[in-house]
């Protein structure tokens, strides 16, 4: 009898474990994107600029005069003195709810804010203040996180809150619960593919602003945004001209803009300046890219995986020797890389977790590797004069050219 209980006993405790073992293997992880809002007026009012803080999502980098600007994702902008390279400090930080791309011309800084334009004068780094503000005059930038499978919008979408960024978080569901709470089923495509006087800064190969002369132009996913800024203080909003699908940065090389989206690189005349018109465009398929060009060729990176739609990444290099009929020359693998940068001969590409590479490109036929930082995680990188900046896992790092390559001047935490 007692056997028997004991029998009973243990083909329970079996029983319970192979359930919720079961139970366990039916649990999948989701990376959901949760809304982060504001109401109305918190938006209008919430223009700041704070003792530095830490940064919570590092994005792009930008570099003028003796200042850095480093993009915190959604949130606003750092800025970095870096009157000495080897040892740059933390000034300050502005408060832009929604932005992601800043330029800068003659101590006035353009930011984006949601759909409006900010203008910051910066001509005392220590009482930057906001002087200007157009409102409406931008497409939201406020995408949704490729890297997501998914977009939680419960409770959101009334039409009063503003949408100013994102939160991801990673939840363990089963696939009814998964189903009930965003109603997708399995196999949905959305988880598949879920002039001399002047002086204007520089930012990165993932830039959507660009300052040409007396114009600034800001692309979103399907717009180039126009700006006529011969009065720096007060731009003038211009007609927008629709430039194709999921475009994601801009790169100017004399009387043409070259635009990366998801689809392909798009090339624009800017002889009439406020009004670009279409020369050609180069199809990849559908990844993440962003491109830079030097005299005969474009650089273009290829993220796939993470939602971005292609399956591999790589580095295209395309002909652009005749403007009107751009053509792969040659591609080479990578791992995930971002943002890349040119300087003479010298090629800079961050492949993300794999580091940064510079590659000899005299003979593109046969790119030649310099060095490559194996110990760095990379995101975007500024070939300057006489540095190279790169912003990497919220570290800034500052290089100087020499002889041997590459030799580390500064690292600085943002964090």
């Amino acid at each position: 009898m007692r056997k028997n209980t004991l029998f009973l006993l243990l083909s329970l405790v079996l029983g319970l474990s192979s359930c919720e073992d079961k139970g366990q293997e039916d649990l999948q992880e989701y990376l959901i994107a949760v809304p982060l809002t504001m109401t109305a007026d918190e938006f209008i009012n919430s223009i700041d600029v704070v003792s530095p803080l830490p940064t919570k999502d590092s994005g792009k980098i930008y570099a003028y005069e003796q200042l850095i600007f480093v993009n915190d994702k959604y949130l606003g902008v750092h800025v970095i003195d870096n009157s000495n390279p080897s040892n740059p400090q933390k000034k300050a930080f502005i408060k832009i709810p929604g932005n992601v791309d800043i330029a800068v011309r003659n101590d006035f800084l353009y930011a984006d804010s949601i759909r409006d334009l900010l203008v910051f004068d910066i001509s005392d780094v220590d009482n930057i203040s906001l002087i200007n503000r157009l409102e409406n005059v931008l497409q939201n930038n406020v995408r949704w996180p490729f890297e997501a499978d998914v977009v939680d919008y419960n409770g959101f979408g009334n039409g009063e809150d503003v949408l100013v960024g994102w939160e991801l978080m990673t939840e363990r569901l089963s696939q009814s619960e998964f189903d009930s709470r965003f109603g997708i089923v399995e196999g949905s495509p959305f988880l598949e593919n879920a002039s001399a006087d002047d002086s204007s800064g520089q930012g990165g190969s993932l830039a959507r602003f660009k300052i040409v002369d007396n114009y600034l132009y800001a692309v979103d996913s399907h717009f180039i945004n126009i700006f006529e800024i011969s009065d720096l203080s007060n731009p003038r909003d211009m007609e927008d001209v629709y430039a194709g699908f999921d475009i994601e940065t801009i790169f100017n090389r004399g009387s043409h803009l070259f635009l990366g989206s998801m689809r392909g690189m798009y090339i624009y005349d800017i002889s009439n300046p406020s009004i670009p018109e279409f020369v050609s465009e180069f199809q990849h398929g559908t990844a993440c890219d962003p491109v830079v060009v030097d005299e005969n060729y474009a650089y273009v990176t290829l993220r796939g995986g993470n939602n971005c739609g292609a399956l591999e990444s790589g580095l295209f290099i395309v002909d652009i020797s005749d403007i009107s009929n751009p053509e792969l020359a040659i591609s080479y693998p990578m791992d995930e890389p971002y943002g890349l940068g040119i300087k003479g001969d010298q090629l800079f590409v961050c492949d993300g977790a794999s580091g940064l590479k510079v590659y000899d490109k005299t003979n593109i036929e046969e790119l030649v590797a310099l060095d490559h930082f194996k110990d760095v995680v990379t995101f975007d990188v500024i070939p300057l004069e006489s540095t190279l900046l790169m912003v990497g896992e919220e570290v800034l790092y500052q290089y100087v050219y020499s002889e041997d390559g590459l030799d580390l001047l500064s690292r600085l935490n943002l964090n």
